[in-house]
């Protein structure tokens, strides 16, 4: 038997589209996603990008001032971590003994103006175990997230599943990927939004969001030599149907750039998918023992890595506006222009 924990792990892809804008309802899809899941036999179930409870599709299509009520519905069905909302995530977890991975829209409890894309990972007892809000927003996303920052870059231990996750576009962020990379991940969630808008020039075929994932997928799994889980979320009739009003120029380009799910070995092979568009499940078993071989091979974090020449330092505090509480004798400024604490009288 070895010596060291590398399980073999029943991975599970959900791509689904959330109850549009409505919290509770997509809340009890999930439930009944994840039920299925762990029927089947899954472990590890994944979600895509601000599955909770929908991604801003209009911000790509449509003008910021016309944007305003599909805003304001989204805060208002957004969440707050903690809160209820992750209490039920978490007792789903463990009723089903699954760890279960969310992409969600985060809010500022203190603010009204701040949402986070966010992604949450709760443990098979229901232990919220990872809070990551994604570092930037990407091109037009920023009309709705903040940037994040870098508390919670780190792969979560698991009984030696090393689990750590990126959101859609920092999964091309080479220093970000290789930071979970140095603290030993192992098996990789990566999020995705259900369609991209890209450009609306009749014919245009510049940005296709299938072949980004994939190569992205392959890039980091190959690189890594670890196993991917790649969740997008899907996009519904009823999405649609309300960001376009009716409009077919809209409703054309909220279409013609479908996402995909997928599950990607350490050679950057996808084992099982992709899923592209529509809704579905994807399962596989994934043996993390296949790792050791690979980074015999190539080993980016290890032995093909010059830690003496390159060094990364990353901040991973939550960074906040206020801070509340006594100031440090030390920092206080006297009349005098003399710093507080211990003063002598020569």
């Amino acid at each position: 038997m070895s010596r060291i924990e590398l399980p073999t792990v029943s991975v599970a892809a959900v791509q689904a589209a959330p109850v549009f804008l409505d919290l509770a309802a997509t809340l009890d899809k999930l439930e009944g996603l994840v039920t299925e899941a762990a029927d089947h036999g899954a472990e590890l179930v994944v979600f895509g990008e601000t599955f909770l409870a929908g991604f801003p599709i209009w911000n790509g299509v449509l003008p910021p001032v016309d944007q305003h009520e599909l805003h304001r519905r989204l805060v208002e069905e957004s969440l707050v971590v903690p809160g209820p909302e992750t209490e039920r995530l978490g007792r789903i977890a463990a009723r089903h003994n699954v760890v279960l991975s969310v992409g969600i829209n985060e809010r500022n409890p203190a603010s009204l103006g701040q949402v986070w894309n966010t992604n949450v990972i709760f443990d098979r007892t229901g232990r919220l175990v990872n809070h990551r809000r994604k570092l930037v927003a990407t091109w037009y996303e920023r009309l709705t997230w903040s940037h994040g920052d870098a508390h919670d870059l780190k792969p979560v231990p698991l009984d030696g599943w090393n689990l750590g996750a990126l959101v859609c576009g920092e999964n091309t962020n080479t220093l970000a990927r290789f930071t979970l990379l140095a603290q030993g991940e192992r098996l990789h969630v990566a999020t995705y939004p259900p369609s991209w808008p890209y450009d609306g020039r009749p014919g245009s075929t510049d940005y296709d969001l299938q072949d980004a994932i994939r190569l992205r997928s392959a890039a980091h799994s190959f690189e890594g030599k670890v196993f991917s889980v790649v969740a997008a979320t899907a996009l519904d009739d009823e999405a649609v149907a309300t960001v376009s009003g009716g409009d077919s120029r809209i409703e054309k380009l909220l279409t013609a750039n479908p996402t995909a799910s997928m599950i990607v070995d350490p050679n950057g092979r996808a084992i099982a998918g992709p899923l592209l568009g529509s809704e579905g499940i994807l399962y596989a078993d994934v043996d993390l023992r296949e790792e050791i071989i690979a980074k015999q091979v190539h080993d980016i974090v290890g032995t093909y890595n010059r830690a003496d020449i390159f060094q990364l330092t990353v901040d991973t505090r939550r960074h906040a506006p206020l801070a509340l509480g006594p100031v440090p004798e030390s920092a206080v400024v006297l009349s005098d222009g003399h710093q507080g604490g211990e003063r002598g009288d020569g």
